[in-house]
């Protein structure tokens, strides 16, 4: 049970109500969110940014993801993004070895290890090695490595915002979410 109650969908101020409103996926982490309603709108618009415009792959984007989920201890966002992850290509042997945190496993090629090792020093340390980010810059542009660290930021954030209040778990929306961006 959340410690922090959600808010008052029908209090909400009209302009974060018509947001609300047009939310493919009425999930309990959008319901947080909406608490600090002026906020809601940007945050969310981030958040699908990071699912639908990056150059970064959908496949590498969901590894960063599950990568934050699991060394911050972020439940409720992997409980939403394995079958994301899934659909966007990540295999089960890569998510059972980012849950073990075995980030040099055989099921990842040498691109993926460079974006788990850089990711997790950017979620882990803040501040990358230099020698992970010039591996990283073998197999990603600049813009990509800053979309990865971007992708790390947000999530931690998310993981924060749901694990502090306690934010009871939806079931999986599955790819409800990301697929409602691509319209």
């Amino acid at each position: 049970m959340a410690l922090v109650p959600f808010a008052d969908i029908d209090a909400l101020p009209p302009k974060a109500r018509d947001y609300w409103d047009k939310l493919a996926a009425k999930l309990n982490i959008f319901r947080m969110l909406a608490n600090a309603d002026t906020m809601m709108e940007p945050a969310l618009r981030f958040g699908g940014a990071i699912l639908s415009k990056q150059d970064l792959g959908a496949d590498l984007r969901e590894l960063v993801i599950l990568l934050v989920a699991e060394l911050e201890g972020g439940e409720y966002e992997w409980n939403q993004h394995v079958p994301i992850g899934l659909r966007c290509g990540c295999a089960q042997a890569q998510i059972d070895a980012l849950a073990a945190r075995r980030l040099d496993d055989a099921s990842f090629n040498a691109k993926e290890k460079a974006l788990l090792a850089f990711a997790a020093e950017v979620i882990e340390k803040v501040k990358a090695s230099e020698a992970s980010l010039a591996e990283a810059r073998k197999h990603f542009s600049p813009k990509e490595i800053v979309e990865i660290i971007l992708t790390c930021g947000f999530y931690m954030t998310m993981a924060r915002l749901t694990e502090t209040t306690r934010t009871d778990i939806d079931p999986p929306a599955g790819s409800v979410v990301v697929d409602s961006l691509r319209r």
